[in-house]
């Protein structure tokens, strides 16, 4: 059995290169797993600058002020934002272990974190499959037949499939 378990948190990541079908394949098999029962949360790694509050809100503005954290709070959902004001960006283990327990996390993107993984290719890119050269990929979901893997390849639209895979690779089924 495959699993991967950090700290007590089992999770499996979809990587793959820009526009490559790994958003939308995260939300069709979130909706697979919660549909199965399962409770899931995601973690999204993003390369850029990404802002989740508005500019000109309140919160937007305790954060440009120079807050370190500022929660956001309704009678709906919170979330916390945290700024790292010049510091390295945190490892996927600490970001994981920030989660409420859950049966699996799904995380998209750390292509070269050694967490077990799934590449999305949607359709064939200018950029080789990650799969030739990342052994923590162990299947590729594509809306093509890729030549020369040494993983499965799985339909990027067959989403029992690719869950069934999953939930045997983290060790929640057999």
């Amino acid at each position: 059995m495959n699993m991967s378990v950090m700290a007590d948190i089992r999770a499996f990541g979809i990587t793959g290169w820009k526009n490559s079908g790994k958003t939308t394949l995260m939300e069709r098999l979130v909706l697979e797993l919660c549909k199965r029962g399962y409770s899931v949360s995601t973690l999204k790694h993003a390369h850029h600058n990404v802002d989740v509050d508005q500019p000109g809100k309140d919160s937007h503005r305790h954060r440009q002020a120079g807050a370190r954290e500022v929660i956001l709070a309704s009678a709906n959902r919170w979330a916390l934002m945290h700024e790292l004001r010049d510091k390295a960006e945190p490892p996927l283990e600490f970001l994981l272990s920030k989660l409420e327990p859950v049966d699996l996390v799904l995380v998209e993107g750390y292509k070269q974190h050694s967490i077990a993984k799934i590449e999305a290719s949607f359709r064939p890119a200018s950029q080789p499959l990650l799969a030739f050269e990342n052994g923590s990929i162990k299947a590729v979901a594509a809306g093509y037949q890729p030549d020369g893997l040494n993983v499965p390849a799985l339909g990027i639209n067959d989403i029992p499939v690719i869950a069934d895979f999953v939930l045997r690779q983290t060790g929640l089924t057999v």
